[in-house]
């Protein structure tokens, strides 16, 4: 008698085993962290730079912070295609290398028009 064992289980203990750590972190840092709050630890930090002031509202946020989210999305993307082709390169043949061409192609092109635009400038 054979024993077959679900082929999810080490998904699902792995998965366990960060829930676990992080959850074991953050109480953890809890209760050995410093506690000592100040009036400097309670103000806005932006990157080190003087934060800038707000209206009451909220205030509204510089286009670029969103141009520079959605490049890393876009950049982040297609690394998360490119991955998996670099490992089934064999088996695909010259349709994946056509396929990844007009892939890169496509983001290289998205790239050229934010680079003209001066999306990429920090002034």
């Amino acid at each position: 008698m054979a024993i077959t064992s679900n082929p999810y289980i080490p998904i699902f203990a792995i998965a366990a085993f960060g829930f676990g750590f992080a959850a074991i972190s953050l109480v953890a840092a809890t209760l050995t962290g410093p506690a000592r709050y100040n009036r400097a630890k309670a103000q806005a930090y932006e990157c080190g730079i003087e934060p800038s002031p707000q209206a009451a509202e909220g205030g509204r946020f510089p286009v670029k912070y969103f141009l520079t989210a959605m490049l890393f999305i876009i950049f982040d993307i297609e690394i998360v295609f490119l991955y998996p082709w670099a490992v089934t390169f064999d088996r695909l043949g010259l349709f994946g290398l056509v396929e990844m061409a007009i892939f890169i192609g496509t983001v290289f092109v998205a790239y050229a028009y934010v680079w003209r635009r001066g999306g990429l400038e920090w002034d």
